[in-house]
């Protein structure tokens, strides 16, 4: 191994930056963290209170469990995106709902911080589609170039299927097609 390598020698934060964007790459990211950060608003200012001296400001009202419960479910919802980016476009919908029932619901939806978060991290949620992959090369797979494009040893393999044995069983067509056993 050589001085001049990097592969022993590299800090473990720039690895941890490293597979931290790998991963965030394959999944709406920001639209989960942005509806997550909607749900905390949303959760938090029905049970919140404020110390000003001597008196005490809160802001509980009748609807702080149903303002707990949406704030729970934005937070379920952002974290769904990211770990099962399959089901995104449900939670992309779910969220939008829930953001526009946060408004009467939920002091005017965590007032409209949350409100404003949770809309934006479902519209990114629906809007996100996972990336194609590419070649080492920088260039488009070789399934999405055109055949004019391709160079003429490869166009003739790709038009050309490879011969398969006939894979005819003489045995299994013996006995009438019905198993030994049987």
């Amino acid at each position: 191994m050589s001085p001049e390598s990097t592969g022993q020698n590299e800090h473990y934060i720039r690895v941890l930056r490293r597979r931290f964007r790998a991963w965030r790459g394959h999944r709406p990211f920001w639209a989960g963290l942005f509806t997550m950060a909607g749900g905390i608003p949303i959760a938090y200012f029905p049970y919140a209170s404020m110390k000003l001296g001597n008196m005490t400001l809160a802001m509980s009202t009748t609807a702080g469990a149903g303002s707990l419960i949406i704030g729970v479910l934005l937070i379920t919802l952002g974290l769904t995106m990211w770990y099962h980016s399959i089901v995104r476009v449900f939670a992309g919908v779910a969220a939008i709902l829930l953001a526009l029932i946060s408004i009467p619901v939920a002091n005017i939806g965590g007032f409209v911080i949350g409100f404003v978060f949770a809309l934006l991290g479902g519209a990114l949620s629906i809007s996100w589609a996972p990336g194609e992959p590419v070649d080492a090369d920088g260039k488009a797979p070789v399934a999405q170039v055109p055949d004019e494009e391709r160079p003429e040893g490869e166009l003739q393999a790709a038009a050309v299927p490879q011969q398969q044995g006939s894979g005819y069983d003489l045995a299994a067509d013996a006995d009438g097609g019905r198993h030994r056993a049987g």
